[in-house]
């Protein structure tokens, strides 16, 4: 009984929370509902969208709604490790002590992460992983709840150092952050060219968001539905006795198992934020595509015939 009065009490949150975050964000409810998916699923998101999206803004405005702790990281070309994980200094008295660097906060918005070198990423996404960094042989435990909201621009690739498919595989979502339609821009333009300060408000605290994360988990689910989505992921891995002719055809690599595990994770919060106290193959499907868009990597033929990831997710779907 308590947990169905939690599934309750989640789902009344989540919509508080979107009605705070929309006295800022015009639009954008698929974006927002992934992302509010991804942090009470304990995931991390990339967003990639062209500049001027309101992507900084939005998870600004997200986690104010959360009440937790928020940093932003620029990412640059000489970007270096110690620069987002902390470093040692010598104190004055002539002992050495660490210095936590900006990672340490419970909301990280890695912009543009795709301008840094590897060995910068390759310390993010370690620590998205790990939840903790290592340094001078000391493990520092980085703040419950931690999320790694990162952002990438898809037009200017000069200069940039693309995330590898396996460090990819680390964000729970890839969501793809679109222009936004003719009214409203018009009612964007109208909030932003006038003298109107919104207050966002707390709407949930840390221990909530704790207590909704070990809940998502404890959602049962039915075997056919847990088949589904591995039968989803299975289906994306061309050569394989489970690949679809489409597989075959325009995809030279497909899911791993994370994106199954992905995918019932998602369906079950899904379910949870719509009331539902158990998923089935329609809340799978539901969070399909953000999971399987960086996982799944189109070959040439695709690109040739303008076959788009949309296309191939929703034939394995």
């Amino acid at each position: 009984m308590k947990d169905v009065e939690a599934v309750k009490d989640l789902t009344d949150k989540y919509a508080a929370m979107r009605s705070e975050i929309g006295k800022v964000i015009i639009g954008q409810n698929d974006v927002v509902d992934e992302l509010l998916i991804s942090i009470f699923s304990r995931g991390h998101c990339l967003l990639v969208g062209v500049p001027g999206l309101a992507k900084t803004l939005l998870v600004n405005t997200i986690a104010k709604t959360l009440g937790l702790t928020f940093n932003r990281i620029q990412f640059t070309p000489d970007l270096m490790p110690s620069d987002i994980i902390g470093s040692e200094i010598l104190s004055e008295n002539r002992q050495f002590k660490f210095v936590k660097g900006p990672l340490f906060s419970n909301v990280i918005l890695a912009d543009e992460i795709n301008r840094t070198p590897p060995k910068t990423q390759a310390a993010l996404l370690e620590a998205m992983q790990e939840k903790s960094v290592t340094t001078a042989g000391q493990n520092y435990p980085l703040p419950n709840p931690f999320f790694v909201l990162a952002t990438q621009n898809p037009i200017e690739q000069e200069g940039t150092y693309p995330l590898p498919e396996a460090q990819l595989d680390r964000f729970m979502f890839n969501i793809w952050v679109d222009y936004p339609s003719f009214k409203e821009e018009v009612d964007v333009v109208k909030a932003t060219t006038a003298e109107i300060e919104t207050t966002v408000n707390q709407v949930i605290t840390e221990d909530e968001i704790l207590n909704f994360q070990n809940l998502i988990r404890k959602i049962p689910v039915a075997d056919n539905v847990v088949e589904y989505a591995v039968n989803i992921a299975s289906k994306s891995r061309p050569n394989t006795s489970a690949a679809s002719p489409e597989t075959n055809q325009y995809l030279s690599w497909g899911a791993g198992p994370r994106a199954s595990q992905y995918l019932i994770i998602g369906a079950k919060c899904y379910a949870a934020i719509k009331g539902k106290f158990s998923p089935d193959m329609e809340d799978v499907r539901a969070v399909a595509l953000p999971i399987l868009r960086h996982r799944v990597v189109r070959n040439y033929q695709a690109e040739a015939e303008g076959i788009t990831i949309e296309n191939i997710v929703s034939s394995l779907t």
